[in-house]
Formats: structure tokens, sequence, C-alpha cells
């Protein structure tokens, strides 16, 4: 559960990440409500209260993001593997565009029925190229740094 947690946590900052960086992915939430909520100025409850509705959004992103990549990845995976061969697994980064603008269209249409907008829009299939290569990059980089200090010395049952 703890490892759960802590994916669903880099993959939050990951996508945090490419909505303030790539142009052509934007988010409804209020991503600057949340730096200043933890810049430690005092806020209004307003400024609170934006801050809170863009880390939900950013964190329901994110689980919609994990769904996709747990359910639907590896299926597209198999489906390109003579693509992902053929082009020396270069193939993957197009999979993965195709799972980041998969999450815009999902977390839209999930959005839409539920009545809280995630507002999480990606223009096009290069906002999703790039987006995808940030959010991997981040999520590698945050990886190597939050590993678990236990994994490899437990005993499995």
């Amino acid at each position: 559960m703890q490892k759960l947690i802590l994916r669903l946590v880099i993959n939050a900052i990951a996508l945090w990440i490419a909505i303030s960086f790539v142009p052509g992915i934007h988010s409804e939430g209020s991503l600057s409500a949340i730096l200043q909520l933890f810049s430690g100025a005092p806020l209004t409850q307003t400024e609170i209260n934006a801050a809170a509705a863009g880390l939900t959004a950013v964190f329901a992103l994110a689980f919609i993001f994990g769904l996709v990549n747990a359910l639907v990845r590896p299926i597209i995976t198999l489906l390109t593997c003579p693509l992902i061969v053929l082009t020396l697994g270069l193939g993957t980064l197009l999979v993965n565009a195709l799972m980041f603008w998969l999450t815009s269209v999902i977390s839209t249409f999930v959005g839409d029925q539920l009545g809280y907008s995630i507002g999480f829009t990606v223009d096009g299939f290069w906002p999703a190229f790039f987006g995808a290569l940030v959010v991997s990059v981040v999520s590698i980089v945050l990886s190597l740094f939050l590993k678990d200090p236990l994994e490899g010395r437990r005993r499995r049952r």
C-alpha cells in the first residue's frame, strides 16, 4: 500500500511539472496556488481553497494516469511490439504519448460524468509527446531518490 501511494505522489509531481513547463498542456486547477500553499506565506481562505482544488485535481489526474498505464499500456505495448522492435525501442515514446493523450481524454470524460472538472487537456501530438517525455524523466529521477530502503530485504510469504 505504501508503494502504491508513493507511485501516486511521484506521478502527481511529474504531471504537475509537465503541466507547468510544456506548452500545449493545460489544467484548470490553480497550480500557482499550490506553490503559494507551500511557500509559507499567509494565505486567504480563497487561496487555500484554490490550492486544495488544484491538489485534488492533480492527484485525481495522477490516479487516472496510473490506471491508464496499468490497464491499457500493456495491451497497446503488446499490439505495437513489432513497431517497437523495428524502431529499436523508439516506438515506446509513441506509446507513452498515446497514454498521455488518452489520460487527457479519460479525465475530461470522467470530469463531465461526475460534474467535477479535472480540467486536463492536451492540444495535440507534440505536447503529448513532450509531456510524456517530461513525466517519464521526472518519474525516473524521483524513483531513484525515493527508493524503498527495505525493498529486496523483505520476505515474500
